[in-house]
């Protein structure tokens, strides 16, 4: 598995293609020769969408640069009252250097 860099930005959360609430994203994304290109790391929205749909199956973010990432939630649980998960995501991730931010 290589680190390839992270991305980070605002996105909207989607659930079964339907649109549920604004969200924050910062992914570290790595490139795995079995895998491709994946990533994972923390989404923040509002407590109540969040509650929503964690664990559920079909969600995805739409990112302000229009790329579309599924997501897959790591955790077993959402703690009460959190705003943030752990995700694993995979879709349009960017293959291109120029879209990673690199560790500081």
């Amino acid at each position: 598995m290589r680190y390839l860099g992270g991305i980070s930005g605002s996105a909207v959360l989607k659930c079964n293609g339907e649109e549920i609430a604004p969200a924050s994203y910062d992914f570290d994304v790595f490139f795995e020769t079995s895998a491709g290109v994946t990533g994972c790391g923390e989404i923040r929205l509002a407590v109540t969408a969040l509650k929503g749909v964690f664990g559920r199956k079909e969600v995805q973010l739409l990112t302000g640069d229009g790329r579309l990432l599924d997501l897959r939630f790591s955790e077993k649980e959402l703690l009460p009252a959190s705003d943030v998960a752990h995700v694993d995501v995979t879709g349009d991730l960017p293959a291109a250097p120029q879209n990673w931010r690199r560790p500081r």
